[in-house]
């Protein structure tokens, strides 16, 4: 099994590449490697590659600047995909490609499902939803909405949160956004393990499609915060909550952005773990491998 991944260093990237070592081969492209703004490059890297999937794990992630820099962020995360799932289509070959919870406003009571509206409410998830019809429209894809991604590989709101509260007295953590955090090491070993049957089958097959993928249950920024800075005895912040409007932020977030896993569960059989034990199992590995500092 031969997976062309774009992304090579960010948290998901890493985390799959560590999960494919003993049963995919995973070719992983970096920005240096294939431009994501050049659509031939794109289409090239997909030409030649020996590959029975394409995996686009690399993204504009960073809401705030996608305020500022829109166009760059409409590129990455729509343009690109775009290009991948139909130069994919073109050699008959599955696209997985991961969104985001962002493509929703976040005023709702209940867990968002894939067929709930997306209205997004900033650059970045406007940017994020194109991208998402963009490869829909091809055959044999996939789109998998995450949220709140954390792992130990690279920066991310654990890691984060761990050295703020070893670096600071009293640490502000915003409690008024709710969301499901998700374990990127868990989604990188269901991509690994859900490879195989997305190269195997037809168009018509219920694993294509937009589905949600997400750690079971849902917190707030608070709560996410203190289940990982809780687990680390070094930990000297006392820490407080704090409300959105208290940080003058250039893009608006969604207050309330959970997703609802049941379709994941319905056609692959995949069951979610609580975030909580996912959390603290993280947080607990980057305090022993002193990553946390």
């Amino acid at each position: 099994m031969k997976v062309l991944q774009f992304g090579r260093t960010g948290q998901v990237a890493t985390a799959v590449q560590a999960a494919a070592r003993e049963s995919v081969e995973v070719t992983a492209l970096s920005r240096a490697e294939c431009d994501l703004e050049n659509a031939e490059q794109i289409r090239e890297a997909i030409r030649e590659a020996d590959c029975d999937l394409v995996l686009n794990t690399a993204a504009f992630t960073q809401v705030d600047p996608a305020e500022a820099r829109p166009d760059e962020a409409f590129t990455v995360n729509a343009i690109a995909p775009d290009v991948m799932a139909e130069a994919c289509a073109a050699r008959g070959l599955p696209f997985v490609h991961l969104s985001t919870d962002a493509v929703f406003d976040g005023v709702t009571d209940r867990p968002y499902v894939e067929t709930d509206e997306a209205r997004p409410i900033n650059a970045y998830g406007r940017s994020k939803l194109a991208g998402e019809q963009a490869v829909l429209a091809h055959p044999r894809t996939v789109v998998l909405r995450v949220s709140w991604v954390f792992s130990r590989y690279g920066r991310n709101y654990v890691s984060f949160m761990l050295r703020l509260a070893r670096e600071r007295d009293v640490l502000r953590v915003v409690a008024d956004q709710f969301g499901s955090p998700t374990d990127g090491e868990a989604l990188a070993a269901f991509l690994v393990a859900t490879a195989p049957r997305w190269a195997g089958a037809p168009a018509d097959d219920p694993a294509f499609g937009l589905f949600h993928f997400a750690n079971a249950g849902e917190t707030s920024r608070f709560d996410f915060a203190k289940a990982a800075i809780d687990r680390d005895p070094q930990a000297r912040a006392r820490i407080e909550p704090t409300t959105q409007a208290a940080f003058a932020e250039p893009a608006p977030r969604p207050p309330r952005s959970p997703l609802d896993t049941a379709k994941l569960r319905a056609v692959f059989g995949f069951e979610p773990e609580p975030w909580r034990a996912a959390v603290e199992r993280t947080a607990d590995r980057l305090i022993a491998s002193g990553l946390a500092v």
